[in-house]
């Protein structure tokens, strides 16, 4: 396997550039979902909870991606505006972890991405409510067969399906390297610019 043989941060004054072009490596040699991030979050009183989401999109804004805010996530993101990513792609051997406030996409956002999924993921969304209690996976299907006979055409999107954009404010770029002598470079925002340090591994 082609492994990097230089770590880019070390050249680079900027982190999204770089990770858009560590996720496009990543894209070559990852079996499933390069784009995949573990996203911590946490209550008010700052209990925190972690699961695997996809990015959707990165631009200006940040890392975004969409959810249903009646789910456990959703909840916390509503009461606790700040979360951090995590991107581990085994097969390069790096590891990107973001952190950030986070704030909701505007509902034509969200209206575009849902009607841009396939019909199937739609009825899914529509027919699950996330994170309850579910007596059985019976009823699951029948929801989602009663949705699909419900809407005939167009799908709307549930009030309750949104989008979220995590603004970074601390981006960490790791690789790995011999007998644990990692690569770390962290960068901080600071107003309009990043400030770049090292950290011992």
């Amino acid at each position: 396997m082609d492994l990097p043989g230089r770590f880019e941060p070390e050249d680079v004054a900027e982190p999204i550039a770089l990770f858009r072009r560590w996720l496009d490596d990543a894209a070559q040699t990852e079996p499933n979902d390069a784009n995949a991030m573990s996203l911590a979050t946490a209550t008010a009183s700052g209990r925190p909870s972690v699961r695997m989401v996809l990015m959707k999109r990165l631009d200006e804004r940040g890392f975004a991606f969409y959810t249903n805010v009646e789910s456990q996530k959703g909840r916390e993101l509503l009461e606790n505006p700040h979360a951090a990513l995590c991107f581990h792609w085994k097969s390069r051997r790096r590891q990107v972890r973001v952190e950030g406030a986070v704030g909701e996409l505007s509902a034509e956002d969200a209206d575009a991405y849902f009607h841009s999924r396939s019909r199937k993921s739609q009825i899914g969304a529509l027919a699950s409510q996330q994170s309850r209690l579910l007596a059985s996976r019976e009823e699951l299907e029948q929801r989602a067969m009663e949705c699909e006979e419900r809407y005939p055409g167009e799908i709307p999107r549930p009030s309750y399906w949104r989008g979220f954009v995590l603004a970074p404010e601390r981006i960490e770029f790791w690789e790995d390297g011999a007998y644990r002598l990692h690569n770390r470079i962290v960068f901080v925002r600071s107003g309009d610019a990043w400030v770049k340090t090292r950290l011992f591994p």
